[in-house]
């Protein structure tokens, strides 16, 4: 993981002035003439991302505006470190913010500033360079903004490696690595050993791929602090099997470990925090394949509870993980368990790429969740856990049908179908969420994309810290 774009000081370092567009005019009246036509020549306006370089007599770069615009966009520092000159800069004053809060606005810029400068370059044999850093602003939350970036450079990165050097095997080294780092204990179950030790589900989804699937299952903190438990959906290429996935929807099923990649991701930034939770990550992680030992279409598939699953289609096949893993998450009660999980494509229709789907039958952790989100430029939007729906799953010959047969409200059904494997006393959340950027915006390159991981974090700290 490359280092972020912050350094402790520099003296040269080029000043920033952030400025919302309403108090543009004012502060332009109260500066040199110079000043005044240099701003007037280059239309400078005060939008947010607006960038307009401030001449010394030299030519060379003086000091640099920067618009907020109405001052609501925490992105608008999102692409200065890739669209400003070679240098380093400060921030020196933010103009018509008020003064309560400057530092949320300091800290949104140099996180803005991080993710913007992101870039997964792995694989070029000319990798881009960082042309633009930025000193640490005195008024920044320091641990937040080094906790979110990180914490969304390792899921962005996890999520952009391709599946050939991204499969089960490769994801939960990356677990493995983390768990050294942290100082958390890591066990794996792996191959047929799932069969033995009661993830038979499992085992059916990922049998097919050359690499044996596996759970990951790690465990961080003091053994009688609140249990939190992360649930990521670990499908490291999904071909959607016998069911096969047209070649424009298999595109870009690398991304269909995002779930996986999100909490671990998320349980990086806990553990950096030292949150006094006894954390707990599972992962299952396979590939759905296709050979002659493939799971069928009409298949029933057993789980670690006992409730039977009946295939109905073999792309559907993230919840079938998902349901050992779930079942295994609840045997301990945890004080909270959260899945993740780049379930539905109904979902994406529902609510597009930026939103992830929330379901929950707990209205207050709902009211958390979204208002943290809001709070932390995290956003996401509740959907139904629709109990006249899970008829829709019904099946004739297991006790449910992983697809069902109408295609109608297909998240809520997926949703309705994880809580078959979730007690009723375990505090629950399911996040249906994309796991990737279709276009380029400030702070948010095309690629893999943390989404809920800055909410998420926010709702634990609050209730454990």
């Amino acid at each position: 993981m490359s280092p972020l774009p912050l350094v402790e000081s520099d003296d040269n370092a080029i000043p920033l002035t952030l400025i919302t567009d309403v108090k543009l005019d004012d502060w332009r009246n109260a500066q040199a003439d110079a000043v005044k036509a240099w701003l007037s020549a280059t239309g400078f306006s005060g939008k947010a991302g607006e960038i307009c370089l401030m001449p010394r007599d030299d030519g060379t770069v003086a000091s640099v505006m920067v618009g907020l615009g109405d001052g609501e966009d925490k992105w608008a520092a999102g692409r200065l470190a890739r669209s400003l000159p070679e240098g380093t800069y400060r921030l020196d004053q933010i103009v018509g913010v008020q003064d309560k809060d400057k530092n949320q606005t300091a800290t949104w810029v140099a996180l803005a500033w991080c993710l913007g400068a992101y870039r997964f370059d792995r694989y070029k044999t000319e990798p881009s360079s960082l042309a633009a850093v930025l000193v640490w602003p005195d008024e920044v939350d320091r641990g937040y903004v080094e906790g979110a970036a990180e914490a969304a450079i390792l899921t962005r990165d996890l999520i952009n490696t391709p599946a050939e050097d991204m499969g089960p095997d490769a994801l939960a080294a990356a677990a493995e690595a983390l768990a050294t780092e942290h100082g958390a204990v890591v066990k794996l179950t792996i191959g047929d050993d799932l069969l033995s030790e009661n993830y038979p589900a499992i085992h059916a989804v990922g049998r097919a791929a050359d690499v044996a699937p596996r759970l990951i299952d790690m465990v961080w903190g003091e053994a009688d602090a609140p249990k939190v438990t992360l649930v990521g959906k670990g499908v490291c290429f999904d071909s959607g099997g016998l069911d096969i996935k047209p070649s424009s929807g298999m595109r870009w099923m690398k991304k269909d470990m995002g779930g996986g990649a999100t909490v671990l991701g998320l349980a990086d930034w806990i553990m950096r925090a030292k949150l006094p939770v006894r954390l707990r990550v599972i992962v299952p992680a396979v590939e759905n394949a296709i050979a002659g030992n493939a799971f069928r279409p009409g298949d029933v598939v057993p789980t670690r509870k006992g409730t039977t699953i009946e295939v109905g289609n073999t792309d559907a096949e993230g919840r079938v993980v998902l349901a050992d893993a779930l079942a295994l998450a609840c045997e301990e009660s945890p004080d909270l368990l959260i899945d993740c999980a780049t379930l539905t494509g109904a979902a994406r229709v529902a609510l597009g790429p930026e939103l992830p789907a929330l379901f929950t039958p707990d209205d207050d952790l709902a009211d958390e969740l979204l208002d943290a989100g809001l709070q932390n430029n995290d956003p996401m939007w509740r959907l139904p856990l629709w109990a006249g729906y899970r008829r829709l799953i019904d099946s004739k010959v297991a006790d449910i049908s992983n697809s069902g047969e109408s295609g109608l409200a297909g998240a809520i059904t997926a949703a309705l179908f994880l809580k078959t494997f979730v007690g009723d006393e375990t505090p629950w959340v399911h996040l249906d969420l994309f796991g990737w950027n279709p276009d380029d915006k400030p702070g948010r390159p095309t690629g893999g994309e943390a989404y809920a991981q800055r909410a998420i974090f926010e709702v634990i700290r609050k209730r454990f810290a």
